[in-house]
């Protein structure tokens, strides 16, 4: 079977078969509507993760993506860019196990590394002339237990500047940046329409969940889609930023908590942005953790990371290093208005991935604190 040439995804697979045996929590349901903003490698997790808390999820996915098959499809095809839709819809499927929803998954590494769901979602489009019907299809096949939404149905480029002042063209060349990113923005805005299903899901949350994932190259993009923040500014819902675990791209190399958080604002989200989750290993884990699924910090020094201050940070192993949070990043976080909740959310054999259990219980704090609020 090792050499077998339909492949998927195994680590995604094994994680959402984790998040399928999560046991309810013992909470006051929570009847709202829950929407992630992303793109296809963090957000399918954020989705996981609130269906298994029983909570009607929707997600509004970026369109930038131009690499791998998606890429391929996108120049020679002609197609909306299938790829983070993909795996949203997967990560929807009722059924993991489902023959149909694993074939969706695989990867043909002797055509091009295409995708079933890649070539299925293309076809579907030129069949029916609509990619959104495309989707709904795609969903029905798979009993998607919610809706994915394209934030916009045109053909939108990435551009991107670094730290060092270099221009980058395209989501593939801005994501394996040797130097963090300073800004993104789309390449001809003028001409990039919001879809509107994913301005009415926006609309109606009553939770926006904005990651995790690639902070530059799958949650702006969203945000940089013309009438996407409005959606967010006019929706009733609280939003939350699920601040990614660990560098394992160029795009946010070395940027501490403060910097992710930083970039998010000045890319649309100033005064819109809640709470923000963010990982630290100097907190208990949620097996230990004995005063609450969460706890919202407001300047208490007993919370600083035992990280160095600098750039190089600790390493999990060559390529990955922990994003660096410590007492002056929450208390600058929290002066620009968010409320930074700290929990030790990391798998303990997937240092990239959220833990599924610890993630839960981390928006069912934010929950418990929206409620709050409105008494």
């Amino acid at each position: 079977m090792s050499n077998t040439p339909f492949k998927t995804d195994t680590s995604i697979t094994e994680k959402f078969k984790a998040i399928g045996t999560l046991h309810p929590r013992k909470q006051k349901p929570f009847k709202g509507k829950a929407v992630v903003i992303g793109g296809g490698t963090g957000a399918p997790v954020s989705i996981r993760t609130l269906l298994s808390m029983g909570i009607e999820t929707a997600a509004v996915v970026a369109m930038a993506d131009d690499g791998g098959s998606t890429g391929i499809l996108r120049e020679e095809a002609h197609v909306t860019p299938p790829g983070d839709i993909r795996k949203c819809l997967a990560a929807f499927a009722k059924d993991p196990d489902d023959p149909l929803t694993k074939a969706f998954k695989y990867r043909f590494e002797f055509a091009r590394n295409h995708t079933l769901g890649n070539l299925m979602l293309s076809a579907l489009e030129n069949a029916t002339g609509s990619f959104p019907e495309a989707i709904k299809i795609c969903g029905k096949l798979l009993d998607a237990q919610g809706y994915v939404y394209p934030s916009t149905l045109n053909n939108v480029t990435l551009v991107a500047r670094t730290l060092d002042g270099r221009v980058l063209h395209g989501q593939a060349n801005a994501c394996k940046s040797k130097t963090a990113l300073e800004q993104v923005w789309l390449e001809s805005p003028s001409e990039c329409l919001p879809y509107v299903e994913a301005l009415r899901a926006i609309r109606n949350a009553d939770l926006i969940v904005l990651g995790p994932g690639s902070l530059f190259t799958s949650i702006i993009p969203n945000l940089l889609v013309p009438g996407i923040v409005d959606a967010i500014a006019q929706s009733k819902g609280k939003t939350v930023f699920v601040c990614s675990l660990a560098d394992q791209q160029g795009e946010t190399w070395g940027l501490d908590s403060y910097e992710h958080v930083d970039a998010l604002l000045r890319h649309g989200m100033e005064g819109l942005l809640d709470y923000v989750l963010i990982h630290s290993a100097d907190k208990p884990s949620r097996r230990t953790y004995s005063s609450g699924p969460f706890e919202a910090v407001a300047g208490k020094g007993a919370l600083a990371s035992r990280l160095e201050d600098s750039r190089t940070g600790a390493s999990l192993n060559p390529k990955i290093r922990p994003v660096k949070v410590d007492q002056r990043d929450v208390e600058l976080i929290q002066n620009r208005g968010p409320v930074v909740m700290i929990r030790n959310m990391v798998d303990p054999l997937r240092p990239t991935w959220h833990d599924p259990e610890a993630l839960s219980e981390a928006f069912a704090g934010v929950i418990k604190l929206c409620r709050s609020r409105q008494k």
